[in-house]
């Protein structure tokens, strides 16, 4: 092979590589015990606060408001905040990160998942407590939750059956 060729193939080689394992550090720790959080409250219902003091804000879905000062509680904000807390109050949870680690609020952008395998953002999603929000480049999982919306709109789960706000 000349070295021209050789300096290619590296070259490629090298790419891949660097490429294929942008992702892998959060891939290679997913049970790594760091990542596993004891949920110590629930604010709402797409917000926690871990036992770090972190508030973590669910990735690609977004639940009806129920503590902005500046806004009403909206329908099924109450049940949305309850259903989170039934999911996860003083359960272990493993994090997620997409591309974002913080949101303009300082608080940590991630997938949440309890211990079970139950993916709580999608859970939210799926059982009609939560819409999709997808705002880039955190579009990991954009698909699989429009999906899920679709599913929940069309069983006329909790928020799609409850309340005629068009989300």
């Amino acid at each position: 092979m000349s070295l021209k060729k050789l300096g290619v193939v590296a070259a490629f080689v090298f790419f891949v590589f660097v490429i294929g394992s942008r992702n892998l550090p959060s891939r290679a720790k997913l049970n790594d015990p760091i990542n596993w959080h004891l949920v110590t409250r629930v604010i709402d219902g797409d917000t926690i606060e871990i036992e770090t003091g972190d508030r973590v804000r669910y990735i690609g879905m977004n639940t009806p408001e129920t503590v902005d000062p500046e806004r009403p509680i909206e329908c099924f904000g109450k049940e949305a905040s309850a259903y989170n807390h039934k999911l996860v109050a003083g359960k272990k949870v493993r994090l997620v990160s997409d591309v974002t680690d913080k949101d303009k609020y300082g608080r940590l952008l991630r997938y949440v998942y309890l211990e079970d395998g139950t993916f709580v953002n999608l859970k939210l999603v799926e059982d009609g407590y939560a819409n999709v929000m997808t705002i880039p480049p955190n579009v990991a999982k954009a698909e699989e939750f429009r999906k899920a919306e679709q599913s929940a709109r069309d069983a006329a789960l909790g928020l799609w059956m409850s309340c005629s706000r068009k989300w």
